[in-house]
């Protein structure tokens, strides 16, 4: 329960929660004038035989009710800026943590289910917390205030037996919260064990199983059961402190009331004092037990579930890298399944710093896996993918290392300046004009706003291009990403970024593969890796890939008219 709590008052704005309890000061009015109100009108009016000086002090309960109800009013309005973001930064963890747990092999399939329901009830939750908690704080300060200033002998009778009723409350806040816990759990126990007895209900009643189904729910029932109990128990102790902290005190003060009359204290006083009591900390206390002891215990076991499914168990990531930027693939082997046949299998590689690396094979043979493998996207079933001697996955800043841009660019809707320096937002002006001069991209205005439905395919993937060349990272991946593009300005920009560091391309054309320094050919049972000349004459499939992609070339010019 200590992380839930913790979690949620780290959450708290400090703009918000200062609105929160400036608006809050006219709410405490009411309660720290009703007693002297109550107290005046008695001594000062009617016991006086001044009928309308107390009618004027009653009178007066009207005017700061209306005050109280104006801060109440501007308190649920302000409400909004505390419960939403919060929902906000649970619905990012939630997301986040799905897509880092998903990256890393381990596919989050309750993350809908915390997205729309848990993130919603902790959000509603949180909020009527605020409310409960806030009003009882602001209701206790007023009754202290306007006791002390009636006689400090009530508040010094009420006050502890008050005390002593929260601090229970509070003692039994843990064991009600572990036992709500076990009670969730419970059911959903029952619930599992009642499903799989319902699925099979016709296989039931055709077998004659009838005691075997009995006996598969019948511990799951009773250990619901007895967590119902148990809460029923606790429930009974909420009751137990709203008496002592409720009631307990209107009975000192009506014991003690002889006492005090007869040292002095006036009726009017012992009236404000017993006002005090049953109109601001007992409806206070009974809200906040009710409040905090049941949406509150909501509250802390849905929020833990959340940040319970959410953290992200991942080996040690490390943001730079350790030995240079030279990619590593030491004996890899991945199948998409542990019963499938591998798309990559036992595969050796080195890129060294500013190598130009083409990826060449047909369709289908595993080219865009070996692209997730590098990028830390996926991870490997056997060996080890390193950047410059760090596990790909594990780089706690990827982004800095290297970057990816696939077949279909990602453009955003916004400025082109902030399409262009998404991965470098200190880029200048000079900047992007050389790096889209580099690229070959005749972009425009920077400041345009850009909408992705308007542009063309190749627009979008020039906006990429540049952005990736603004990047940090030494290490670039075109996955097919300039297939939108000329053979011209394709040239242009792979030459751009072979010159910028390392580049390893997806190759859609012979003419990516010819200017590479090595090219890895990909076969379906291995893979060859050569220079363009050494390939030819020992690959048969790179032979035939160069004759698929010369006829396609001789077709389209026989195509053309002359």
């Amino acid at each position: 329960m200590k992380r839930e709590l913790r979690y949620a008052v780290g959450s708290l704005s400090a703009r918000p929660t200062t609105a929160l309890l400036l608006w809050s000061l006219p709410e405490a009015l009411p309660a720290a004038v009703s007693g002297v109100a109550v107290a005046n009108a008695v001594d000062r009016g009617f016991l006086a035989g001044r009928t309308d000086v107390g009618l004027l002090w009653l009178a007066s309960l009207v005017v700061v009710s209306l005050v109280g109800a104006v801060g109440t009013r501007m308190v649920f309005r302000r409400l909004g800026d505390l419960a939403e973001p919060f929902r906000d930064t649970l619905v990012r963890r939630v997301v986040g943590g799905a897509l880092r747990n998903g990256a890393d092999g381990r596919p989050d399939h309750g993350a809908l289910a915390r997205l729309t329901r848990q993130v919603e009830i902790v959000r509603d939750t949180y909020a009527g917390l605020v409310i409960v908690v806030r009003g009882f704080v602001v209701t206790v300060a007023g009754v202290v205030a306007g006791s002390l200033s009636v006689a400090p002998v009530i508040a010094l009778l009420i006050l502890p037996p008050f005390l002593l009723g929260l601090l229970a409350f509070l003692a039994v806040l843990g064991v009600a919260a572990a036992r709500q816990r076990a009670s969730v759990l419970a059911d959903e126990r029952l619930s599992d064990a009642a499903d799989r007895v319902f699925s099979g209900v016709r296989d039931v009643s055709a077998c004659g199983t009838e005691d075997k189904a009995r006996a598969l729910v019948a511990v799951p029932i009773a250990e619901q059961a007895a967590a119902e109990r148990a809460l029923a128990k606790v429930a009974a102790l909420r009751t137990a402190c709203f008496a002592i902290g409720g009631w307990l005190p209107l009975l000192v003060l009506l014991f003690a009331g002889p006492w005090l009359v007869g040292n002095g204290l006036t009726a009017g006083a012992l009236m404000g004092g017993a006002t005090y009591v049953l109109f601001g900390l007992q409806p206070a206390l009974q809200n906040f037990v009710a409040g905090v002891g049941g949406s509150g215990l909501r509250f802390v076991i849905t929020l833990g579930r959340v940040l319970a499914a959410t953290d992200v168990v991942a080996g040690p990531r490390r943001d730079e890298t350790g030995d240079g930027h030279a990619v590593r693939l030491d004996n890899v082997t991945f199948a998409y399944g542990p019963h499938a046949e591998p798309v990559i299998d036992r595969l050796d590689l080195t890129v060294a710093h500013g190598e130009h690396l083409a990826v060449v094979g047909p369709s289908g043979i595993g080219k865009s896996t070996v692209v997730s493998l590098l990028c830390g996207l996926l991870r490997p079933d056997r060996g080890e993918v390193t950047l410059g001697g760090v596990p790909a996955a594990d780089l706690a800043r990827p982004e800095h290392v290297r970057v990816l841009i696939p077949q279909e660019a990602y453009v955003f809707t916004g400025t082109l300046r902030e399409n262009l320096t998404y991965l470098n937002p200190d880029a200048t002006t000079a900047d992007l004009d050389a790096a889209a001069s580099a690229v070959g991209a005749d972009l425009g205005d920077y400041d345009t706003e850009l909408r992705p439905g308007d542009m063309s395919a190749g627009e979008r993937q020039l906006v990429a291009l540049v952005r990736a060349y603004l990047s940090p990272a030494p290490l670039v991946v075109l996955d097919e990403a300039t297939c939108h593009l000329d053979p011209v300005a394709e040239r242009r920009a792979e030459d751009a970024f072979a010159d910028r560091g390392t580049l390893i391309v997806i190759a859609h054309r012979i003419s990516s593969a010819l200017r590479a320094d090595r090219v890895l050919v990909l076969d379906g049972a291995g893979a060859a890796i050569g220079d363009h000349t050494t390939l030819r004459r020992t690959s048969p499939l790179y032979r035939d890939l160069l004759g698929h992609w010369e006829a396609g070339r001789d077709t389209r010019k026989a195509s053309q008219p002359a």
